[in-house]
């Protein structure tokens, strides 16, 4: 494994500084500037999909640096400098106190613990899926997995299940879709807020799109429009595994709360509760203000709502409990901080930022290659068939990047058709980020179901995610388009 990494590697990084040396004018209107770029970009798309997203991170932008875009002191203040990179940086800190001090595993617990899914095999079910979602919006995207897989499990022995059973292997895999569906849904998270975060800059790079009015997506009407998408999806699913999957459902007829509760969650200490707390406060400061932007003090939490998470942090910092502050940073930073998420989204932001520059020309190049094919198309048809390409690109590579590089192309049309793109932009990242399923090099999601061999085979995962992701596609052009055009 060690010398495939440093093979592709090399491979990355030949791409990188080689493609400067393309005579300019093989694609046209992009600068030279544009063609190192492109070629930093390329290299960086091949290093996210072959080796791990934190060392392809860090050789991206030490090889913007050595671009004529900018000097490497200008290039590094504008990644580490941008507010999207601190809030990411600082959110993450907040998510890992979560983590670190095991609110988590009561809010699961909450949500399993029901006494109507006694007996009720579907109710189970679909309490179960409906819990992962909402952990996913409003905890982690990566937390279900580690908090229901283990319960399940147990269930499963209980009841009578055996791991070639048709019901385990779809419901394992069917948590980690319920936490895709919730994936993309918090506009101040991880990919949802890099990917919206980015087209709130590439927007500076496309000025007849700028009289238009509407085309800012505000984090609370983004939320609503995906929440109440991804609460139908989750009904959906359940409904797909009923009829059309149909497991033997009969053994959970014997599921009882004192099996999901074997193992009793002590009271909570004093640090879970400031962190239970924290969270609340947290969720109303990054979405109400957005929705009331011009009531006085919500208009000042809306303008500085980072400053208000640091304050968040700072506070949990200071206040002291049994084992010290109730953020407990060394712990965090060594154990819970998601690294290769921090350093994703921090070069994802400035390849962004930097490929749609002025200076480079591949906005001008976008232009001058879709607007013949745009021509006379519908905005139905372009969404269409614009999302269908999405979901299969981004099975074929990380979704971040195919949100990234397809946020360009829904602009050029826009600025072409002179339609309003907040609403593509939302079925966009919505649609790339819920749907990296199928394949190992999808998501981090869709690597952890292939190594999952204890319940699932990698034919399993691949005959099940895409039943799963095929019939929310169609949900989402079907019920989503019009859903969102209304709310947006």
């Amino acid at each position: 494994m060690n010398k495939k990494k440093f093979i592709h590697l090399f491979i990355g990084l030949a791409i990188m500084i080689l493609f400067r040396f393309i005579p300019v004018g093989i694609l046209p209107n992009v600068t030279e500037i544009g063609m190192q770029v492109i070629g930093v970009f390329i290299g960086t798309i091949y290093l996210w999909t072959t080796i791990d997203p934190t060392t392809s991170s860090l050789v991206s932008i030490f090889m913007l640096a050595f671009t004529d875009y900018a000097d490497s002191a200008t290039l590094l203040a504008s990644v580490f400098g941008n507010s999207t990179v601190i809030q990411v940086f600082f959110l993450t800190i907040f998510t890992g106190a979560v983590t670190d001090r095991g609110f988590t595993a009561y809010i699961a617990r909450f949500i399993m613990t029901r006494k109507f899914v006694e007996g009720r095999p579907w109710v189970f079910t679909f309490v179960m899926l409906f819990g992962a979602f909402l952990v996913a919006v409003f905890v982690g995207p990566f937390i279900p997995m580690f908090l229901f897989w283990p319960v399940l499990y147990d269930v499963y022995e209980q009841v009578g299940y055996k791991k070639s059973d048709a019901y385990p292997k779809i419901m394992t895999l069917a948590i980690t879709i319920a936490a895709l569906i919730g994936f993309p849904v918090p506009p101040y998270m991880s990919n949802g807020l890099a990917l919206l975060s980015n087209y709130r800059g590439l927007l500076e790079n496309f000025p007849a799109l700028s009289a238009m009015s509407g085309i800012t997506i505000s984090d609370g009407s983004y939320f609503i429009a995906c929440f109440l998408l991804g609460v139908i999806l989750i009904v959906i699913t359940t409904l797909v595994m009923r009829f059309i999957l149909r497991p033997d459902v009969e053994p959970l007829k014997k599921v009882s709360i004192e099996m999901l509760e074997k193992n009793p969650l002590p009271p909570m200490n004093f640090a879970q509760k400031c962190v239970g707390i924290s969270l609340v406060v947290f969720i109303f400061i990054m979405l109400v203000p957005s929705l009331l932007p011009n009531l006085p003090v919500l208009s000042f939490l809306n303008q500085n709502s980072v400053a208000m998470l640091i304050v968040l942090v700072t506070l949990l910092c200071f206040i002291p409990a049994d084992d010290g502050p109730v953020l407990r940073l060394n712990e965090i930073m060594g154990k819970n901080f998601a690294w290769p998420t921090y350093f994703l989204i921090a070069a994802a932001i400035i390849l962004g930022s930097v490929l749609t520059n002025e200076a480079t020309g591949v906005t001008a190049f976008l232009n001058a290659v879709l607007s013949p094919i745009f021509t006379g198309m519908s905005t139905m048809t372009f969404t269409i068939l614009f999302l269908v390409i999405c979901v299969v690109l981004t099975n074929i590579c990380n979704s971040l990047v195919i949100g990234m590089i397809m946020q360009p192309v829904i602009l050029t049309y826009c600025a072409t058709a002179g339609v309003n793109p907040a609403p593509l932009i939302t079925l966009l990242i919505f649609t790339v980020l819920s749907s990296a399923a199928c394949t190992p090099a999808a998501s981090p999601f869709a690597a952890m179901l292939f190594g999952n061999k204890e319940y699932l085979t990698s034919g399993d995962v691949y005959k099940y995610s895409t039943t799963f992701v095929v019939i929310n596609v169609i949900v989402i052009l079907v019920v989503g388009i019009p859903l969102v055009n209304i709310l947006l």
